[in-house]
């Protein structure tokens, strides 16, 4: 179940990128399911495949699962469109690759960056919260009351 979060919000992304694809073309945005379904059954092939990479944990929201299921929609999406007798012109090919890639790729730089600071604050805390205190003279604490003092530290 761990998976299905990020399954969840790269299915909202393909189905945001086929409404605003279909609005820019003046065409009927009710009608973005005829766009996005060849890259919805892709985008599930493409966590399917991603959930066969080596290595553990397996982690959905990793750069490198994203970076797969992107290419696997891309690509499917397009094969799925040309076997259903639909189009795929390199203008589209190619705005559906830089706007895919950015929407399922994009997300997971920004829980990435986020986690990372995250991850830098809980140690910067948990470093004072374990720092002895001041009469060992080092630590956090000693660095926070020089700084309090004016004094340098060296």
């Amino acid at each position: 179940m761990r998976y299905l979060p990020a399954v969840i919000v790269d299915v909202v992304l393909v189905l945001i990128f086929a409404a605003i694809g279909r609005a820019s073309h003046e065409e009927d945005p009710a009608g973005f399911l005829l766009t996005a379904w060849p890259f919805l059954i892709a985008l599930v092939i493409g966590h399917l495949l991603a959930a066969l990479l080596p290595g553990r944990p397996r982690r959905p929201w990793s750069m490198l699962w994203g970076t797969v299921v992107w290419v696997v929609t891309v690509a499917g999406g397009m094969l799925i469109r040309v076997l259903s007798g639909d189009t795929a012109e390199v203008p589209f090919i190619v705005v559906a690759t830089i706007v895919l890639g950015v929407f399922l790729v994009g997300w997971r730089a920004i829980a990435a960056l986020l986690r990372r600071r995250r991850a830098a604050s809980g140690a910067a805390g948990a470093a004072v919260e374990e720092d002895p205190g001041p009469s060992t003279g080092s630590g956090a604490a000693a660095v926070a009351d020089a700084d309090d003092s004016g004094d340098a530290i060296r």
